[in-house]
């Protein structure tokens, strides 16, 4: 199983910098990642490091809350598609869902994939605030709006993926979206359980130890 493929090489605090970036940039080269995941600010400096690589750039969108207009997340993604990135990671309006203001959160994810195109989708619930059920409901509004994702986490919230989850989204979704397990994923075992529960994609930033035998290193989510 080649780890390396699933993971979406990710730096998104708001303490990195340049050279951090630059450096996540040659580490996804290095390994051979999928993606990097950075914030909208690093998108066309990740393009032009990534240039004449495989490795695509996914950008994060209304990140970390998800309480942004919907009229500026789609702006974001827009600018992000502008910059350089193939891939949005964009966070759901999680009060809204939490109202069961349902149109509203399925509106603003379709709103966002029809401006992006045939660009990937990737959908965050932020599922550490959500109940059992709100998760299968925020599954079944992304499948609804076209979302080429689903997504367990910021990595900023007060917990990321489970199991457990990733099977609840796994039962609604089935092969109508892809699935991808981020917040928490730092070690090689929970990340092949993950890819053989169906997972094809990984956000960490833990990439690099999780391919060098799996060492884990707390200080990364």
């Amino acid at each position: 199983m080649d780890i390396n493929k699933y993971i979406d090489h990710t730096l998104l605090k708001a303490t990195a910098t340049k050279e951090q970036i630059v450096k996540l940039c040659s580490e996804a080269k290095e390994y051979n990642f999928y993606a990097v995941c950075v914030n909208g600010c690093y998108v066309a400096l990740a393009k032009e490091e990534l240039a004449n690589s495989n490795v695509k750039v996914a950008a994060v969108i209304g990140f970390p809350l998800g309480a942004m207009t919907t009229e500026a997340k789609v702006f974001e993604a827009k600018n992000c598609i502008e910059n350089g990135a193939s891939e949005i990671d964009m966070v759901i309006n999680v009060g809204k869902l939490l109202d069961g203001e349902l149109d509203y959160v399925e509106n603003e994810i379709r709103l966002i994939k029809q401006a992006i195109g045939k660009n990937v989708l990737k959908v965050i619930f932020e599922n550490c605030y959500l109940t059992k059920e709100q998760i299968k409901k925020a599954s079944q509004l992304a499948v609804n709006a076209g979302a080429d994702f689903v997504k367990t986490s910021t990595g900023f919230g007060t917990g990321g993926a489970t199991f457990e989850d990733v099977q609840i989204m796994k039962d609604i979704v089935k092969e109508k979206a892809e699935i991808k397990a981020a917040g928490g994923v730092r070690d090689a075992a929970t990340a092949k359980r993950y890819i053989e529960m169906g997972v094809t994609r990984l956000g960490t930033s833990s990439g690099v130890s999780l391919v060098t035998k799996g060492v884990s290193d707390k200080n990364q989510y």
